[in-house]
């Protein structure tokens, strides 16, 4: 199952200028972000614990600076639920107004809606009784809206262009797993075609890969394809053998709280370091290196792929010492 939460998330904590830009232009252009932001996570769940709604997700809470000069709080409300969530508007308008009642600043609350339901488009909550009328509303956007400019979506140099098309594509190719690898492959490569920092196509491939998941086969197929393009490209900068595995085996062992998860990660980034640097017929060593138990020597034995011009070489690294 796809991960959204989880890359909108990153993505709003690395590019926050850029988000504001790609979807709310007019909030952008009144922002002075020449004096930088702020933000103010803790405090925002603090104010989501008062509110004793259950549970919620509100990503950012940042404090900015109008050109007038004037102190602004902006709520960043992003929604990637896949349904209708009936007390969406309720909640926006909960969470606007104890922000306002605490900090007594001005709140610009704004939604982000990625769900799949194209007639879901909660902007408002309000309520009148006896001549008293409460009346609130937030501009909202929504994802399904920018499927028909893939073309548009592929040329912009917006961070947020590919997120957005790989939010998109994970929903259009959920039951059609190899046109999904095709369209991960086509991201990828996009991030090169904008000549974007090393560092940038690394943190945005890392939100592709987490929306686009692929079963095992398909998935080694995608690292194989895209570790000819880097080498066609002289841009190995996703595909390095020194770091396939390595991330995801300390996740897993930061999750489970034992070496075996993150042994279990490196044996995974070993095999599919080999298969991709020197073919199908290196797996071969598998049988004996599942026979390292210690991460440390998982680790040194993953990081030598890169290095290694022969199998023979990985070969001796394994071989009982004499």
């Amino acid at each position: 199952m796809s991960d959204f939460d989880s890359p909108w998330k990153e993505a709003l904590d690395r590019y926050f200028e850029a988000f504001v830009g790609f979807f709310f232009p007019h909030a952008h252009a009144e922002i002075d972000w020449s004096r930088g932001y702020e933000a103010l996570d803790k405090e925002l769940q603090q104010v989501v614990r008062d509110a004793e709604l259950g549970r919620r997700v509100v990503d950012k809470l940042v404090k900015v600076w109008r050109r007038t000069g004037q102190e602004e709080w902006v709520l960043v409300h992003v929604e990637v639920q896949c349904q209708e969530e009936p007390d969406f508007a309720q909640r926006m308008y909960v969470y606007n107004y104890r922000l306002f009642d605490r900090y007594n600043r001005k709140v610009v609350s704004l939604a982000l809606l990625g769900d799949e339901r194209a007639d879901w488009r909660p902007n408002a909550f309000g309520y009148e009784l006896w001549d008293c009328a409460v009346s609130f509303r937030f501009p909202v956007i929504k994802l399904l809206d920018y499927a028909d400019n893939v073309a548009a979506l592929e040329a912009s140099l917006n961070p947020f262009a590919p997120v957005v098309l790989a939010h998109l594509k994970t929903q259009e190719t959920r039951r059609d797993p190899e046109e999904r690898r095709a369209w991960k492959l086509r991201l990828v490569r996009g991030l090169y075609a904008r000549n974007w920092a090393a560092e940038d196509i690394r943190r945005l491939f890392r939100f592709i890969d987490w929306m686009l998941d692929l079963p095992k086969d398909l998935e080694k197929k995608f690292w194989q394809d895209l570790f000819q393009y880097e080498q066609e490209k002289h841009m190995p900068y996703v595909t390095s053998v020194e770091r396939m595995g390595i991330e995801k085996g300390r996740a897993e062992g930061r999750a489970e709280g034992r070496a075996e998860g993150r042994a279990e990660g490196l044996l995974e980034g070993i095999e599919l370091a080999l298969e991709i640097k020197f073919g199908p017929d290196s797996l071969c060593l598998l049988p004996e290196i599942r026979q390292i138990k210690e991460v440390d020597r998982l680790q040194t034995f993953h990081q030598a792929i890169k290095k290694a011009a022969k199998l023979e070489e990985l070969q001796m690294l394994i071989s009982p010492a004499e």
